[in-house]
C-alpha cells in the first residue's frame, strides 16, 4: 500500500511540477524575478500539500524581507528546492549542485531563475561559484547555501565545508540559519517511497555582519552549525 500511495504522489507531484517549471521558464523572458517569484512560491506550496506535507513555519518575524541574507540550512531531501522556495519570504536564489543544472527542464528552470551551478567534488572549480555567490549577495540578492554539500544519509547533519563560510565572509550579509525537521521521514536520500507526514522549517535570528567578520572560517562555521542543530526537533 505505501509503494501504492508513492507510485500516486510522484504522478501528482511530476503533474504539477512540469507545468510550474514551464511556467518559470517562458516567465523569466517576460518579466523580472520579483514579478513571477510570489506566483512561484504558492505554486512551491501548492506542490507540498499535494504530495502530503503538512508544513509548519515558525521564526518568520525573525527575517526582514527587504533585507539581504545569507541563508544556510540542513541538507534533508530532494524537496530541499520546493521547501525553501515556499517558505523564504523574499526573492532568494540558490548555491546548487553542478549536475542538477543537466536533468531535463528542471535544469533549463533553474538556470532561468539564476541559481548558481557548484561542482561539489572539486574545491578549485567551486570556488568561482562561490565568488559569483558572494558577488550577488553584495549587490542586493539573498542567497541559500546548504553547507553540507549533499543530502544526509542518517538523518543526522553531515560534516559541514569550510566553503561556504568564505562566501559568508566574502558577501558580507547576515547570515540566517534554518532548521527543517520531519522531511527525512516524508522522503529519504535513495528511497524513493514518500510517507506523508508534517514538515517544521524554522529560522532563527540572523547572525549579524558584525560578528561573521570577528570570527575565523572554522569558528563561523561551528557557529552557525550550532545555531541550526538548536532550531532541529530532536529525533
Amino acid at each position: 500500500m505505501r509503494r501504492l500511495r508513492a507510485v500516486f504522489l510522484w504522478i501528482l507531484g511530476l503533474l504539477w511540477l512540469f507545468p510550474v517549471l514551464i511556467f518559470l521558464i517562458i516567465a523569466s523572458y517576460i518579466v523580472p524575478a520579483k514579478r513571477y517569484d510570489p506566483i512561484v512560491k504558492k505554486l512551491a506550496r501548492g506542490l507540498l500539500f499535494i504530495l502530503g506535507i503538512h508544513l509548519r513555519v515558525e521564526g518568520l518575524e525573525n527575517v526582514d524581507p527587504e533585507q539581504t541574507y545569507l541563508y544556510m540550512a540542513n541538507h534533508v531531501s530532494l524537496l530541499d528546492v520546493p521547501l525553501f522556495q515556499a517558505v523564504i519570504p523574499q526573492l532568494v536564489r540558490g548555491v546548487e549542485a553542478a549536475e542538477q543544472f543537466r536533468w531535463p527542464v528542471f535544469g533549463w528552470a533553474i538556470r532561468r531563475a539564476g541559481n548558481i551551478p557548484i561542482n561539489r567534488k572539486d574545491v578549485h572549480e567551486a570556488i568561482p561559484s562561490a565568488n559569483e555567490a558572494a558577488k550577488r549577495l553584495r549587490e542586493g540578492l539573498s542567497i541559500i547555501i546548504l553547507p553540507e554539500g549533499g543530502r544526509t544519509l542518517t538523518g543526522e547533519m553531515k560534516p559541514f565545508k569550510k566553503l561556504p563560510f568564505h562566501l559568508a565572509k566574502e558577501g558580507d550579509v547576515p547570515i540566517v540559519p534554518i532548521g527543517v525537521s520531519g522531511l527525512y521521514r516524508v522522503l529519504k536520500k535513495g528511497d524513493w517511497v514518500m510517507t506523508p507526514g508534517p514538515v517544521t522549517v524554522r529560522f532563527g535570528k540572523p547572525i549579524p555582519r558584525e560578528i561573521i567578520r570577528s570570527l575565523s572560517v572554522s569558528e563561523l562555521r561551528d557557529r552557525v552549525r550550532k545555531e541550526i542543530t538548536a532550531l532541529i526537533d530532536s529525533p
